[in-house]
């Protein structure tokens, strides 16, 4: 047997161990989405940053830095900020939020301050939601068919289709808890591989004298930071920064704070998550640019990664290095699909809708729609490939633009109406929406996020004012 395949074997073995150790948790809607609510720092932290990451991380950031050479570090200095002040802004007082109110999902959240007889806050996020977390994990599909084309020389929509299977199965039968102890194993993972694959393709190269010789070679502006070509540097700095504005209002984040077991661990946990992030990204952007300067000439840059992997290490490394690969698809696709799921079963069965069946009876179609929108996803996913990079951050500022505003508004501002909450939701994502399709060409490729959230921010906190003066 390729011993690739073996080292991957292995790896979906542990994962379907741990599904079946989880499965008690599931017969809630409570322990199906969010474990409980019980989970350690160290679940959280690691849960947080794995989720957050996804394919993007070792196929289209690496693929970044490849391209773009040192200006992509400006992405790490932007996730940093991101995460750091999602932790110190959002974690603690959406945990307490979250407690008070029995809340499980955001627009659980998001509702539940007002009277809303129509459910037109939870609908319409509802909406947006499963729109979005289609086109996302739909992007990880694409990862994972190219993971398995570049390891394994497997047809791509083989690797799409094998991957979903095994990441729809342990979502199914573990849930939330489930996904967050893989979380777990799948972050380790990816820490260690982002340590090793850069160092590997530095060493390779002869160090790092001669890895900026190469790439001083190939174009200069590889070296520089603030050498955007025709776009203004300004501009380039901005949208690479604000990549990270999103981990403020990304659903499939927010619930983690959601999940911790008290306060305390939130406050454990964000140190953790800050450091470890610091890894995963800096090691993605510089296993890119080391690879340009080793493997100059790649026809697609988000192969980097895999090409490092499969050249530089003996076969057992190489397996699991691949996965390395997948650990960060499955680690967000499984999330993904619990955010649809949850947003289905609880936001749109039992409160718009308003059934009243059990809990278990509830968690049970939560397992079903999870395989229905799975089933989707690898339908969209063994189209004509996409570039991961770009594909999911249209998803990431979609989601944060969103909710991000109308979540701070909740968590800080007393007079928030209902009015303030529906129009920033639904601005935010407008404005994003209609930038990215209309006007980010004409102005340099100007991250969507920016005026998106910026709306968002406007509309919540100004039509708030507004109406509750007109109210008082």
């Amino acid at each position: 047997m390729n011993t690739t395949l073996a080292v991957l074997i292995i790896y979906l073995g542990i994962l379907a161990g741990l599904a079946i150790w989880s499965r008690r948790e599931t017969h809630t809607l409570s322990g199906y989405y969010l474990a409980g609510k019980k989970l350690p720092f160290w679940v959280v932290a690691f849960s947080t940053n794995a989720t957050g990451e996804s394919g993007w991380l070792l196929l289209g950031l690496s693929g970044m830095g490849y391209l773009v050479g040192t200006q992509a570090y400006w992405v790490v200095v932007g996730e940093i900020v991101g995460i750091g002040l999602s932790w110190w802004i959002v974690s603690r007082r959406l945990k307490a939020f979250g407690d008070k109110t029995d809340s499980i999902t955001v627009p659980d959240v998001l509702s539940a301050k007002f009277e809303d007889k129509w459910h037109l806050i939870r609908g319409v996020a509802v909406l947006i939601i499963l729109v979005m977390v289609t086109t996302y994990v739909t992007a990880q599909m694409v990862a994972t068919g190219k993971a398995f084309d570049n390891f394994l020389g497997w047809e791509y929509e083989t690797g799409v289709i094998v991957g979903a299977v095994f990441i729809i199965a342990y979502t199914f039968v573990g849930g939330y808890k489930a996904v967050s102890y893989t979380d777990v194993v799948q972050g380790v993972l990816m820490l260690l591989g982002l340590i090793a694959v850069p160092l590997a393709a530095i060493i390779a190269t002869g160090g790092l004298g001669e890895v900026r010789a190469s790439l001083a070679q190939q174009d200069p502006a590889l070296l520089d930071m603030f050498a955007f070509g025709s776009t203004p540097a300004w501009i380039g700095i901005a949208s690479f920064l604000a990549i990270g504005l999103p981990f403020l209002g990304v659903p499939q984040l927010l619930i983690r704070y959601m999940s911790a077991r008290d306060d305390g661990e939130i406050r454990k946990a964000r140190i953790m998550s800050m450091i470890v992030l610091f890894i995963f990204t800096f090691g993605a952007v510089t296993a890119g640019v080391a690879g340009r300067a080793l493997y100059p000439g790649l026809d697609d840059p988000e192969a980097i990664f895999p090409v490092i992997s499969s050249n530089l290490f003996p076969p057992i490394i190489a397996g699991m290095l691949l996965v390395v690969v997948l650990s960060a698809i499955m680690s967000t696709v499984d999330s993904l699909l619990l955010l649809a799921s949850s947003s289905a079963v609880r936001d749109t069965y039992q409160k718009i809708m308003g059934s009243e069946e059990s809990d278990e009876r509830l968690s049970n179609y939560g397992k079903l729609i999870t395989i229905v929108i799975g089933v989707l996803a690898v339908v969209l996913g063994v189209q004509e490939p996409r570039v991961i990079f770009h594909f999911v951050l249209a998803s990431w500022s979609g989601l944060g633009s969103a909710f991000g505003p109308a979540v701070i508004g909740i968590l800080y501002y007393s007079r928030i109406t209902w009015y303030g909450v529906l129009s920033g939701v639904l601005g935010g994502f407008t404005v994003n929406v209609i930038w990215l399709v209309w006007f980010k060409a004409n102005y340099h490729g100007l991250y969507e996020a920016i005026p998106g959230f910026i709306a968002g921010l406007v509309l919540t906190f100004g039509v708030s004012a507004l109406t509750s003066k007109k109210a008082a």
